[in-house]
């Protein structure tokens, strides 16, 4: 037998992915995973991704790092063709499952493999009109212009990226007192570098769970990291927004606001997410 022997993944990759399989049936269980809207046929996007997509009728999509398909599902219920791609195979496998039980397995289907080597595991399909990136996805690939790189391959001339993600300078910050009396405190440097590897064994969505898992590999990907990065793979930034919102509860000191998103109790201090569309 000839040539080189396969290369093993990175620990990084091998770290994550064995994390995010045991989160999958935790999240399952979590409410801000709920499936029952999409169980009843009217399956939504948070208010943010809802309001800046419209209307996705008779688009093909490919969502990147989809984890168990709940966004892909909704999208796909709402007459897109979508191709959900994620790299963990308990999650693919939960997606799958999930898309037989609602009947959208024509319309929606999932391709086990990380984002870096999509373009192999994808080799030979028609071009997308959207790819659709969301909610902590970024920090956990090391190379943000080779994902840019990723995203440009899939493309159609004219098609465009959906990025939507926890805002980088939120991303400094932490909390000190979980009962949200205190504000969170710096954590980490705007422009660290190196992967910050962590020992966490909570979870963000059922924070009842303990991990076993427990090690993550993340990194920070500044603004301008992120922006630069679509410029040389030669996407078009079309429109850039900050939300003093984002999907999950990100600071003890959060409060509710509308359609399930949090927000600063008082004064909107800082920007909790962001948005962008780039265009082939």
């Amino acid at each position: 037998m000839s040539g080189a022997a396969e290369a093993r993944p990175a620990e990084w990759l091998e770290v994550n992915r064995a994390n995010w399989d045991e989160r999958v049936p935790l999240h399952l269980d979590a409410p801000s995973y709920d499936l029952s809207d999409l169980r009843a046929g009217k399956g939504r996007l948070h208010p943010i991704e809802s309001r800046e997509l419209g209307d996705v009728r008779g688009k093909r999509i490919l969502h990147l790092q989809c984890h168990f398909g709940r966004d892909t599902l909704t999208l796909a219920q709402q007459g897109a063709d979508v191709v959900g791609l994620d790299f963990s195979p308990c999650a693919v496998a939960t997606a799958r499952a999930l898309a037989a039980e609602l009947g959208l397995s024509s319309r929606a289907q999932f391709v086990e493999a990380n984002v870096y080597d999509a373009p192999q595991a994808l080799e030979g399909r028609a071009l997308f009109d959207i790819v659709y990136v969301t909610w902590g996805s970024l920090c956990w690939l090391p190379d943000v212009d080779k994902w840019a790189d990723v995203v440009a391959h899939f493309l159609r001339p004219g098609g465009y990226l959906y990025l939507a993600d926890a805002h980088p300078a939120a991303m400094v910050l932490e909390d000190v007192d979980p009962s949200g009396t205190v504000e969170p405190v710096l954590y980490l440097p705007y422009f660290i570098d190196g992967p910050i590897i962590e020992d966490d064994p909570t979870d963000y969505a059922n924070k009842a769970a303990r991990l076993s898992n427990v090690r993550t590999h993340e990194w920070m990907h500044p603004l301008g990291s992120i922006l630069s990065g679509l410029g040389k793979a030669g996407l078009r930034l079309e429109w850039f927004h900050e939300h003093p919102e984002v999907p999950w509860k990100m600071f003890a000191a959060l409060v509710p606001g509308d359609g399930g998103l949090y927000r600063w109790p008082e004064k909107l201090w800082m920007p909790l997410s962001f948005s962008l569309k780039a265009v082939a």
